[in-house]
């Protein structure tokens, strides 16, 4: 079956990740996404590397693994947006595409009469999603904007990491660009949501998507602990502000992740761990009581942990029904069985690296499956493809666009 997206054509001037995230998710539900990149270098993520994409032999190809990361099942054309033929080219494309997808800074595509109000009178069905930093309005919409500042400025570094007062306590900022991927999931509701109103309407619209907001959004409980007390949240390392225990123990020969989100679960822990007097003990029979002497359970806790291996708790609070886990690294991710089970590992025929190892999207659909068709593309790759097929050009005027550099 096509995928929910099939009908849907994308025009994708997006690079890095935030932006792009969105773009592979309208392919991934299976829309069609040309992604316009410059000729010669392509998207930047292009030269975040090593490492590269290995081919049959174990050697590098020229494809990075980042943009493997957040560019399958897309075609790529090569554009040089200075010259004025190739902006005809985005705006041509831009009237047979549904949705446009760009991260440039604010106004930058207006320069080259391709923002917003420019391309609605070319096809003003026309869903226009921009990304940047901190939005087309305030004081900073000029300002470069990048994930790395916004999980600063946005307070996530701030709730990140552990206790200033032990070791390795400071701020940290998220192992991967967490706010570039929210900003793009963020963004790929929205475009759906423009693509419903379209169909009941009839018209398209501008979307403003912003890192800085969107890491706002997102301190979700956090936030609200502040707005309804007044008080700044801290770091807590690997534990939960609102709930206790819900955090990580050292174990025997490793360390175990225990999740009691409710009394119900902590009494079923108590009883497996062989500590049923701290499930009545009035000081932690509540979670609110918990969280107010977290120090004291914290203690407690960790003393029990260290009498069995991580493996011996797994399987006992498995079997009782607590929520658990063991803290893999990334091998041990893909060996999960439930990730396995899963097909959350893909694997493409692509064409330098004869097939390339992918993540596949964990959206899943009883009707419209998705199917991943297409690897990242190689830069350039749809060039021809695109200009005749979607513009109806012939082979005379494709050679002259690549003779001038347009292409």
């Amino acid at each position: 079956m096509p995928g929910p997206l099939s009908h849907i054509r994308v025009l994708d001037l997006s690079r890095v990740l935030a932006a792009p995230w969105t773009g592979q998710n309208l392919a991934d539900l299976g829309a069609e996404v040309i992604k316009v990149e410059r000729p010669g270098k392509g998207d930047d993520s292009r030269a975040f590397a090593p490492p590269f994409l290995k081919d049959a032999n174990g050697n590098d190809t020229a494809e990075s693994a980042y943009f493997a990361a957040a560019n399958r099942g897309k075609k790529s054309i090569t554009l040089d947006l200075s010259k004025p033929e190739a902006q005809q080219i985005v705006r041509d494309l831009a009237a047979r595409c549904d949705v446009l997808l760009e991260n440039y800074k604010f106004g930058d595509l207006a320069r080259y009469n391709l923002g917003y109000e420019d391309l609605k009178k070319v096809n003003p069905r026309i869903i226009y999603c921009s990304v940047t930093g901190f939005g087309q309005t305030g004081p900073y919409r000029d300002r470069p904007g990048y994930d790395f500042m916004a999980q600063g400025m946005g307070g996530l570094m701030s709730i990140t990491g552990e206790r200033d007062d032990l070791p390795g306590g400071g701020p940290q900022r998220v192992g991967v660009p967490i706010v570039d991927m929210m900003t793009g999931m963020y963004a790929s509701i929205a475009v759906c949501a423009a693509i419903a109103h379209r169909a009941e309407t009839g018209v398209g619209q501008h979307i403003d998507l912003a890192l800085l907001d969107t890491q706002v959004a997102f301190l979700a409980n956090q936030a609200m602990n502040y707005l309804a007390t007044g008080e700044v949240p801290g770091r807590l390392g690997n534990a939960h502000p609102n709930i206790v225990p819900y955090q990580t123990f050292n174990t025997a020969d490793g360390a175990i992740i225990l999740a009691c989100g409710n009394d119900n679960l902590f009494n079923k822990f108590c009883e497996v761990a062989g500590c049923q007097a701290l499930a009545s003990d009035p000081r932690f029979s509540k979670n609110a009581k918990r969280v107010e002497n977290r120090a004291e359970i914290t203690e407690l806790l960790a003393a029990v942990f260290k009498k069995r291996t991580t493996r011996e708790w797994v399987t006992a609070l498995d079997e009782a029904g607590v929520a658990n886990g063991p803290i893999n690294n990334i091998k041990q991710v893909f060996e999960e069985p439930q990730v396995i089970a899963r097909g959350m590992r893909i694997d493409l025929p692509h064409p330098t690296a004869g097939t390339v190892p992918l993540v596949a999207s964990p959206m899943r659909f009883s009707a419209t499956p998705i199917e991943h068709k297409m690897p990242p593309p190689t830069l350039g790759q749809h060039t021809e493809e695109i200009l005749r097929d979607v513009l109806g050009m012939d082979n005379d005027r494709i050679a002259k666009l690549r003779e001038s550099k347009v292409v």
